[in-house]
């Protein structure tokens, strides 16, 4: 047996929880939710001393930071990983907080192995979480508590600032998950030919796969496990939120969830006794984006860079993809999954499974901290099952920023180096967008659209199409009246003709 590399980056303690018997008047906050989480990953460490041996604490962006649909009036932290910090008696030098992306607990993974593998990083703790179930019946009630907190100095933000829509998107009611992703359901449904039918039939196939994995997992916030037919049938409690998405299709936001993990070397692990059974490696890894702003991509049913970055994570494990025994694909949508399975080259019923924890819809959907959990489970699965390979994969924005990582408990034959993420982004950045009509007018047609409803029917529509005479591309609402919305949704829209006019600042296309 080769000697261990004692620079191999290792996931040694994990702990996750969901609570949602923890009476919300109680007031408990989400640092206090994230820290149990911490305090289960320390705990199965099973070394008593590894909390001295953490030098980094990272903590995933809230949604009350992220969007200003989640924004509460109860306050935050001025510095969550230090709130996180000194509840655990931690005393790291560096405090790090995430811009968005539920890319970044697996990028995070990514950036602190390399670190770690070049001696620059002992130990790392990553936690993150959301008590969205506990903010919103406080809100609702009124109740005079604060989570106001200031632990001091200020949080280094790791990842990528930028808001995932440009101004023309939000203009038309492009910057919501639930907005975009029926743009890409819709562009998926158009490449495969399907009627609206049809397609739904084959989401619901999909997704019942995954609430049935939920059914069975003690953690997951949606245990009915869904059959395909329930899934496909729009009632009052199933009702269109995004056409072609019913609520059952949709992730929820509103759980108290956290989860935490911790990354080490193999050096620190036997410093500090953690045992080998308790250890597992990262055996590749990549991180890409595709083109950044939706409207501008060359189609919405594909992804270069989901495509480009699993075959980098791959290559670097040395294996392919039929060589991963375990998989967790991010499934915020139906359409995340559908893009990841056809770029990663695998059936959508793969029988391996496409979850570890019954996905973002089912199982829950904490922000951006999805992925610190379904790592956690990941890592459960691989001690249970030693030698075998696990691949997580992570999906921030719009199919947007991805991260990928290959894990086993088997040390990598070869020293652990990673390629060069900005090379591969180099590339990506080469590939050819859609030319974009900024203030379009005449004929056209329709390429992908959504509906998007409340809880009194359709709301507005959203179109990305073409024009008949350029083939440029625009970005439209239809008119808002219920006679066109009913119509744009009842009727197969793909494809279908009409003219596109500047009206008082938005781009109006108008259905023949």
């Amino acid at each position: 047996m080769n000697a261990l590399d004692p620079r191999a980056p290792i996931i040694v303690g994990v702990g996750d929880l969901t609570d949602a018997e923890t009476p919300a008047s109680l007031g408990r906050s989400p640092y206090d939710l994230i820290a149990q989480a911490a305090r289960l990953a320390l705990a199965d460490t099973q070394a008593p001393g590894m909390a001295d041996a953490i030098d980094t604490v990272a903590v995933l962006r809230s949604y009350a930071d992220t969007s200003h649909r989640f924004a509460t009036r109860l306050g935050g932290s001025a510095n969550p990983p230090k709130s996180l910090a000194d509840r655990l008696g931690l005393n790291a030098a560096r405090h790090i907080y995430t811009w968005n992306g539920g890319n970044m607990p697996q990028s995070l993974v990514n950036q602190f192995s390399e670190a770690i593998a070049r001696g620059e990083m002992r130990a790392a703790l990553v936690a993150g979480g959301e008590a969205l179930r506990t903010q919103h019946a406080l809100e609702r009630t009124q109740a005079e508590i604060s989570w106001q907190e200031d632990p001091g100095g200020a949080p280094e933000l790791i990842g990528d600032p930028r808001h995932g829509w440009n101004d023309d998107e939000d203009r038309h009611g492009m910057r919501a998950a639930i907005a975009m992703y029926p743009l890409f359901e819709n562009a998926i449904r158009g490449r495969r030919g399907l009627s609206a039918d049809s397609h739904m039939r084959s989401m619901a196939s999909l997704m019942a796969r995954f609430a049935r994995v939920a059914r069975d997992n003690p953690l997951a916030t949606r245990r009915e496990g869904w059959s395909a037919e329930r899934l496909a049938t729009i009632d009052a409690e199933n009702r269109w939120i995004g056409f072609p998405y019913p609520r059952f299709m949709v992730s929820n936001a509103f759980i108290d969830q956290a989860a935490a993990f911790i990354v080490t070397s193999v050096q620190v692990a036997q410093e500090y006794g953690i045992p080998q059974e308790k250890w597992v490696y990262l055996h590749g890894c990549a991180d890409a984006h595709d083109t950044w702003y939706t409207s501008e991509r060359h189609d919405l049913h594909s992804s270069p860079a989901m495509r480009a970055a699993s075959r980098q994570a791959l290559d670097m494990a040395g294996c392919v993809i039929d060589d991963i025994d375990i998989l967790d694909i991010y499934s915020c949508f139906p359409s995340a999954v559908e893009i990841a399975c056809q770029e990663l080259g695998i059936a959508e019923d793969d029988p391996r499974g496409l979850t570890v924890t019954g996905g973002l819809v089912y199982f829950g959907g904490p922000g951006n901290s999805y992925v610190v959990l379904s790592i956690c489970e990941m890592m459960r699965r691989l001690r249970a099952a030693p030698g075998k390979k696990g691949l997580i994969t992570a999906n921030g924005n719009w199919v947007t920023k991805h991260a990928y990582g290959i894990y086993s408990t088997t040390p990598p034959r070869q020293p652990w180096e990673r390629a060069s993420p900005a090379a591969l982004q180099a590339e990506l950045d080469r590939l050819p967008v859609a030319p974009i009509a900024r203030q379009p007018s005449g004929r056209a047609a329709v390429e992908t659209y959504t509906v998007m409803h409340d809880r009194n029917g359709p709301a507005f529509g959203i179109v990305l199409g073409r024009l008949a005479a350029t083939g440029e591309r625009f970005i439209a609402n239809t008119p808002s009246d219920q006679a066109t919305l009913n119509d744009f949704q009842a009727r197969e829209s793909l494809g279908r003709g009409g003219s596109v006019a500047q009206r008082d600042g938005l781009n109006i296309f108008t259905p023949d």
